[in-house]
């Protein structure tokens, strides 16, 4: 250090408050010896007159003394918990979001555990595959046009996997895991990201055939504190390794060679919490950063990969040689003049498959009957406490409140009086019992979020499933029966039709080769692209009906909701930007008392990192005008962007 200087470090303070998410400067005392940037430390705050958590993110050395500069309380540890690939990605990330860095961060580093801290020890071998392995892996990359020299040069792709099982294990594992393995044997390090705990029990199985177990990282929210930051720490070392996990492993600080995720449709990659940023545009912004590999792996096509693809940005890769399941379709027409749920050609193949091994019959809902109705008018039967939908959980049971949980004891329409229900659904509970009187002799499971199951044996059984509660049969299902298809295209969200269309494939994805998949009460756009297995072709088709109507993708939506006065001074910050008029949708207001409202903001992508600033910018002014004022909400505007189904 020069003459008269003195030692700064630039501190990201660890708060949920808006107005301090930026860099704040501290003096770092020279009793604290060499200290590297991404330590974790302890700062005070004079604003709130208390010593708070924060990460070093730089250190400097200042020339003007005089500036009056609190110091650093303590160092809580020299492990450099946030380097400086990390930060960028959560700075950029939560920029583009219009969000905080810190908030993004609480997702990535998981609390200190001291003791697993002095007793972790860097990997001194970087672990490699075998050759055997490397072999197998870029065989079955091979499959695949393209993508190995993808992988090779850091290239960005939408990969259609092939569907069907192999080895015991649906094919997109082995696809996966042989990336994974591709990267691992040149040094470099893989980031896996799957929806749920499911598909990273199976993905793990399927690379533990091909790596050794010290190449392996999981991250997982249920890992017990001790585990998730020993996971952690091995994410900070030299040694690559393959990091499996869920939406937060996008963030993990390994020197990434490739970034993979797994079915991007589905909602579990999307984060609930502030700033909502989908695992997918995590993942691209880190691609763009680190200039890694980027595959995006799914049976369907989303039309935010679709049109990606379509821009050019994403390579379209699918198998040179595909074996697609065989998709009947039962249009609603056959279902007009029968009582029966199940159409009599997919009866028929459901019995003759369930003499050779198991049968999946897909359904909408979990349990008995979720739905009752009046007997007499038809009209829907409410809970009298709070309206929520009765249901019954067996044949002839008291109806009970799927809201509040109350039973209705002495229930009576609101419209006609009538005191007598009428089961109006059927969940898997009432499918499979109807099931096991049309097939007497022949085993029912049920696979629901009350009762989850991984696999299923070989031999003769019905499967009555949830969507995305499938098990796993080993050889494959003889047969399909995807139930409820026109119930489930019914709910009111934007993007239904994609929905639907990844929930039967992957359930069709389960059959074995050959074996007929039956859909059931379905035509329309949605039905043939499943049959055609086009999907790549149905996204662009909603990219198509969603452009003149300016919905997301083909445009980025921001929702802007608060007291009325922080709404409108959120959207006039917009006005310079040309954002008016017809891009602005609202505000109205918002269910409840306490007088909030809600707007939706449609602007194209390059306007995307203006909108967010100015967004954000009120966000922090509005925070800090609320601490100041008394009598106010304490928070009183909220920002989220890219919503994946607007509401207005």
């Amino acid at each position: 250090m020069t003459a008269g200087g003195r030692r700064i470090a630039r501190v990201l303070i660890d708060s949920p408050l808006p107005q301090l998410d930026r860099l704040f400067d501290y003096v770092l005392p020279e009793a604290f010896g060499e200290v590297p940037s991404g330590v974790r430390v302890k700062a005070p705050l004079r604003t709130a007159g208390r010593v708070i958590d924060g990460y070093i993110v730089e250190i400097d050395e200042e020339q003007d003394a005089a500036r009056t500069l609190s110091e650093i309380e303590a160092v809580v540890s020299s492990v450099q918990v946030l380097p400086d690939r990390l930060y960028r990605l959560a700075r950029r990330t939560a920029d583009r979001a219009a969000g905080a860095a810190s908030d993004i961060l609480r997702l990535v580093i998981p609390k200190r555990q001291v003791r697993v801290e002095k007793a972790w020890r860097a990997v001194e071998a970087a672990p490699r595959p075998d050759a055997a392995s490397v072999g197998s892996a870029r065989g079955v990359l091979a499959q695949y046009g393209g993508l190995l020299e993808q992988l090779d040069e850091g290239g960005r792709a939408a990969v259609e996997a092939v569907p069907g099982l192999d080895a015991g294990l649906p094919h997109w594992t082995h696809l996966l895991a042989s990336a994974a393995t591709t990267m691992l044997a040149e040094g470099r390090s893989s980031i896996l990201a799957v929806p749920d705990y499911r598909d990273q029990e199976l993905l793990l199985t399927a690379l533990q055939r091909l790596l050794p177990a010290d190449a392996l990282v999981r991250l997982d929210a249920r890992q017990p504190n001790p585990d998730r930051y020993r996971a952690f720490l091995r994410t900070l070392d030299a040694a690559p390794c393959v990091v499996i996990g869920n939406r937060s492993a996008v963030y993990s600080p390994v020197n990434a060679g490739l970034i993979a995720l797994w079915d991007d449709g589905d909602p579990l990659l999307a984060e609930p919490l502030a700033p909502y940023v989908h695992a997918r545009d995590a993942a691209l912004v880190r691609q763009e950063q680190e200039g890694s590999a980027l595959l995006l792996v799914g049976h369907t096509r989303t039309s935010e990969t679709e049109r990606l693809v379509q821009h050019g940005w994403l390579t379209d890769v699918t198998a040179a040689r595909r074996t697609l399941p065989r998709v009947l379709l039962s249009t609603p027409q056959e279902l007009e003049h029968t009582t029966q749920r199940v159409p009599s050609s997919a009866f028929a193949a459901a019995r003759a498959a369930a003499m050779e091994g198991p049968v999946l019959v897909q359904v909408a809902r979990p349990g008995f009957a979720p739905t009752l109705v009046c007997a007499q008018c038809r009209n829907p039967a409410r809970c009298a406490h709070c309206g929520g939908p009765l249901g019954a959980r067996r044949r002839g049971a008291v109806p009970v409140c799927g809201w509040c949980g109350r039973s209705a004891n002495s229930w009576h329409c609101g419209e006609c009086s009538s005191t007598q229900v009428r089961l109006a659904s059927s969940g898997t509970e009432r499918t499979a019992d109807e099931l096991g009187r049309a097939f007497p002799g022949v085993r029912v499971i049920v696979s629901d979020g009350a009762h989850p199951l991984q696999h299923v044996d070989d031999k003769p059984a019905l499967v009555v499933a949830t969507r995305g509660a499938e098990p796993l049969a080993g050889g494959g299902y003889r047969a399909v029966i995807l139930l409820d298809g026109a119930r489930m295209l019914q709910a009111p969200e934007l993007r239904i039709g994609e929905s639907c269309l990844r929930w039967w494939s992957n359930a069709a994805a389960l059959a074995a080769p050959g074996a007929p998949v039956h859909l059931v009460g379905v035509n329309g756009p949605v039905a043939k692209a499943l049959a055609t297995w086009s999907h790549s072709a149905y996204a662009r088709g909603e990219l198509d009906a969603r452009a003149p109507l300016h919905m997301p993708p083909t445009a980025r939506v921001a929702q802007v909701e608060g007291i009325p006065a922080s709404v409108r001074r959120a959207l006039d910050a917009l006005k310079p930007l040309g954002i008016a008029g017809d891009a602005v949708l609202g505000p109205v207001p918002l269910d409840g008392d306490d007088g909030r409202v809600r707007a939706l903001v449609r602007f194209g992508y390059a306007q995307g990192n203006a909108v967010a600033a100015a967004l954000r910018a009120e966000v922090v002014a509005d925070a800090a005008q609320s601490r100041r004022g008394r009598g106010r909400p304490r928070v009183s505007l909220s920002v989220h962007l890219d919503i994946l189904e607007p509401d207005i």
